[in-house]
C-alpha cells in the first residue's frame, strides 16, 4: 500500500508536459519583431555593470588582459545561449527554462527551475531599482538620501535596509504600469533607452581609442614606481597591486578569476526566451535575438574595457567610477555627463529586462496549475498577464523598499545558473530522442498509459513503431547502435548517461573547489581521484556520442553535440559551487517555501495531472487524442 502510494507520487513528480505546436493560437499579442528581441536582450544584459565592472576587474584581477576575461566569459555564456536558442526554435511558447525543463525532465525539475527564476528576477528587479535610485541621487547631489536620512532610518541590521527607498518603490510602480499597459509600448521604451546606452558606449570606445596610449598595455615595474610612489624609496609591500606588469600582469589565474566575475555580466539574455508567444516569428526570432544580443554585448564590454585600460594604467583605475575618472585623467572631464546619462539608460533597460520575464514565468506556471490559478489571467485589452505583472511588481517593490539586498544578490546566481544547466541537459536529452517536438513520442506515452493490447488496437502505425523499436540493451547498443535514427532504447540510454554525467560533473566541481590547495601542491591522492573522475566522465560521454541523433529540421541547432552542452553544464555548476554556505542556506529556505506550495497546491492542481486522470477515448478516436496526434505540428514528450 505504502509502496504503491510512493510510486504514484514519484510518477507525478516526473510527468512531462505535452506541448501542441500544431496551432499558433495564443492569448498574448504577437507584436514583437526580431529587432525588439535583440533590443530586449541587449538592454537586459548590458546593464550598469559595463560602467563599473571593467574598472573593478582590471584593477584587482586582470589588468589589460580584462579583454581576454570578457572573451572567455562571452564564450561560456554563448554555450548557454546556443542551448536556449535551440529550445526557442523547438518550443516557441511562454515559459523559458521552466517550460523547457517541463517537456524534457519532468514536473518537479520544472517547478524548481521556475521557482528559482522568479527569485532571480525579483531580486534582480529590486537591486537594479535601488541602484537606479542611488545613481540618480548621486547625479543630483545626494538630495534624496539627505532628505530621508534623519526621517526614515531603520535599525534592523542584516535584514532591513538602513532606510526605506521610496524612489525605488515609485520606479517599480511606474515600470509595472508600463508592462501592464502593453508589451509593444514596453518594447518601444526599451529600444529608445538601449539605443541611447549603445550610443554612449560607442562614444566611450571611440574616445578611449583616440585618447588611449598603447604603452598602458606594456607597463613595467619602473612605471608603477614612478606613477604610484614617486617620492617613496621603499614600496615593496605594495607590489601585489602591480603584479608583473605588461598585458597579463596577474598571469593565467587572474584571467580565469576575472572571467568568472565577467560571466555574470552576460546574464540576462534568457529573457528573450520568455517571448515565445509574443514574437511574430518566434522559431526564427528567438535564436537570432539571443545570438546577436550576446555578440553586441561582447563587442561593447570588450571595447569599453580596452578603451579604459588604454586611457589609464590599470593600477590607477578608480573602482567606483572608472570611466568618469579615466576621462578626467585624459582631460575630457565633461564626458562624465555622457557617462552618467548612459549609466541611467543602462539601468533602465536592465530594470525592464529583469521585470519583463518575471510575470511571464509566473503566468506559465499558473497556467499549468503549479501556481495559483488567478495568476494566469490575461487582460483582454492589453493582452498582458495582468495579475502576474501586478503581483511580481508588488513583490519586487516591497523588497526594494525595505530589504538589504547585497546579501541576497548571490541567490540570483543560483537561479540563473541552475536554469542554464537544465536547459543544456534538456537539449542534450531531446536531440537523441525518438519522439522529437515535431514528431510525437507516442510509443512512450502509450507505454506509460496503456498495455500492449491497447497499443495494437489503438493504431496500427503506433504498433508498427513499437515493433520496430523493440531492442535489448547490450554493449553493442551502447557503443555501436544498429539504427541510424533514434529509438526508444537509444533515448533511454542517453537519459541515463546524462544523469550520470551531471552527477560526476558536480562531484568534480566540488573537488576542484574544496581541494584547490591540495591540487596546487600536487597532492598525489587528490590528483589521482580527479583523473579517475574525468575518465569515468569520458565513458558516458562517448556512449552519448555514439548514439544516433534526430534529423528533425529546426531553424537552429546547437553544434558539436554532446561536447558544447557538457562544457556549459560544467561551467555553470563550477560557478554554483563557488557560492558561499550562507547563500546555499538562503536557497534552501526559498526552496522549502516553494515545495510547500508545490506539494500543498501544485501537485494536486497540475493540468498535466488532471489530463492524465481523464478517461481515455483513444480506442474510439485514435488519431484525434491530443497525446497521440501524429500531425507534424503536435508533440508528446
Amino acid at each position: 500500500m505504502f509502496g504503491g502510494k510512493m510510486s504514484s507520487v514519484g510518477k507525478k513528480l516526473i510527468r512531462r508536459r505535452m506541448v501542441d505546436l500544431s496551432s499558433e493560437e495564443t492569448r498574448f499579442a504577437r507584436c514583437l519583431s526580431t529587432l525588439d528581441l535583440i533590443a530586449l536582450g541587449v538592454g537586459s544584459t548590458l546593464g550598469a555593470g559595463v560602467y563599473v565592472l571593467a574598472g573593478e576587474v582590471a584593477k584587482d584581477r586582470a589588468g589589460p588582459s580584462i579583454v581576454l576575461c570578457f572573451l572567455v566569459a562571452a564564450l561560456s555564456s554563448v554555450l548557454a545561449g546556443l542551448c536556449y536558442a535551440e529550445f526557442g526554435a523547438r518550443v516557441p511558447k511562454t515559459g523559458s527554462a521552466y517550460l523547457y525543463s517541463y517537456v524534457t525532465v519532468g514536473e518537479i525539475w520544472a517547478f524548481t527551475t521556475g521557482w528559482n527564476l522568479i527569485l532571480s528576477y525579483v531580486i534582480g528587479t529590486a537591486s537594479v531599482a535601488r541602484a537606479w535610485s542611488a545613481a540618480f541621487d548621486n547625479i543630483i547631489g545626494n538630495h534624496i538620501s539627505t532628505f530621508f536620512m534623519n526621517k526614515t532610518t531603520v535599525h534592523v541590521p542584516g535584514v532591513l535596509a538602513e532606510r526605506p527607498d521610496f524612489f525605488a518603490l515609485i520606479l517599480i510602480a511606474l515600470l509595472t504600469a508600463l508592462l501592464a499597459f502593453g508589451v509593444s509600448e514596453s518594447a518601444l521604451v526599451n529600444k529608445i533607452f538601449t539605443a541611447v546606452n549603445l550610443l554612449v558606449l560607442g562614444f566611450v570606445i571611440i574616445a578611449g581609442f583616440i585618447k588611449g596610449n598603447i604603452k598602458n598595455w606594456q607597463l613595467t615595474e619602473q612605471d608603477y614606481l614612478d606613477l604610484v610612489f614617486p617620492d617613496v624609496p621603499d614600496e615593496e609591500v605594495r607590489m601585489k597591486d602591480f603584479g608583473s606588469g605588461g598585458f597579463v600582469p596577474f598571469k593565467l589565474e587572474g584571467i580565469l578569476t576575472g572571467a568568472a566575475t565577467c560571466f555574470y555580466a552576460f546574464v540576462g539574455f534568457d529573457c528573450i526566451a520568455t517571448t515565445g508567444e509574443e514574437a511574430r516569428n518566434p522559431q526564427r526570432s528567438i535564436p537570432i535575438g539571443i545570438i546577436v544580443s550576446l555578440l553586441i554585448c561582447f563587442v561593447a564590454y570588450f571595447g569599453v574595457s580596452a578603451a579604459l585600460t588604454l586611457m589609464v594604467p590599470y593600477f590607477l583605475l578608480d573602482k567606483g567610477s572608472p570611466l568618469p575618472e579615466a576621462f578626467k585623467a585624459v582631460g575630457w572631464e565633461p564626458a562624465r555627463y555622457a557617462v552618467a546619462v548612459g549609466s541611467l539608460c543602462a539601468l533602465s533597460t536592465s530594470l525592464l529586462g529583469s521585470m519583463f520575464p518575471m510575470p511571464r514565468v509566473i503566468y506559465a506556471m499558473a497556467e499549468d496549475g503549479l501556481l495559483f490559478k488567478f495568476l494566469s489571467s490575461i487582460n483582454s485589452r492589453t493582452k498582458t498577464p495582468l495579475s502576474a505583472t501586478i503581483t511580481s511588481g508588488l513583490l519586487a517593490a516591497v523588497m526594494a523598499f525595505l530589504l538589504e539586498l547585497k546579501d541576497l544578490v548571490d541567490l540570483m546566481s543560483i537561479g540563473t545558473l541552475l536554469a542554464y544547466s537544465l536547459v543544456a541537459v534538456c537539449v542534450l536529452i531531446l536531440r537523441y530522442q525518438s519522439g522529437q517536438l515535431n514528431s510525437p513520442k507516442a510509443v512512450e506515452m502509450l507505454e506509460l498509459n496503456g498495455n500492449e493490447e491497447e497499443r495494437v488496437v489503438m493504431n496500427p502505425t503506433i504498433a508498427a513503431m513499437g515493433a520496430k523499436e523493440k531492442e535489448k540493451l547490450s554493449l553493442t547498443t551502447l557503443f555501436n547502435p544498429s539504427s541510424d535514427t533514434p529509438t526508444v532504447l537509444s533515448g533511454r540510454i542517453v537519459y541515463a548517461c546524462v544523469s550520470v554525467i551531471a552527477t560526476l560533473i558536480t562531484v568534480i566541481c566540488v573537488v576542484l573547489t574544496l581541494k584547490v590547495n591540495a591540487l596546487k601542491e600536487a597532492d598525489v591522492g587528490w590528483i589521482s581521484a580527479l583523473v579517475l573522475l574525468v575518465v569515468a566522465l569520458l565513458i558516458p560521454t562517448i556512449i552519448i556520442w555514439r548514439q544516433p541523433q534526430s534529423n528533425a529540421r529546426l531553424n537552429f541547432k546547437v553544434p558539436f553535440l554532446p561536447l558544447l552542452p557538457l562544457i556549459s553544464i560544467f561551467v555553470n555548476i563550477l560557478l554554483m559551487v563557488q557560492l558561499s554556505a550562507g547563500t546555499w542556506a538562503r536557497f534552501a529556505v526559498w526552496m522549502a517555501v516553494g515545495f510547500m506550495i508545490y506539494f500543498g497546491y501544485g501537485i494536486r492542481n497540475s493540468v498535466e495531472g488532471k489530463n492524465a486522470k481523464e478517461p481515455r477515448a483513444v480506442a474510439e478516436k485514435p488519431l484525434h487524442h491530443p497525446e497521440l496526434d501524429l500531425s507534424p505540428g503536435a508533440t508528446a514528450v
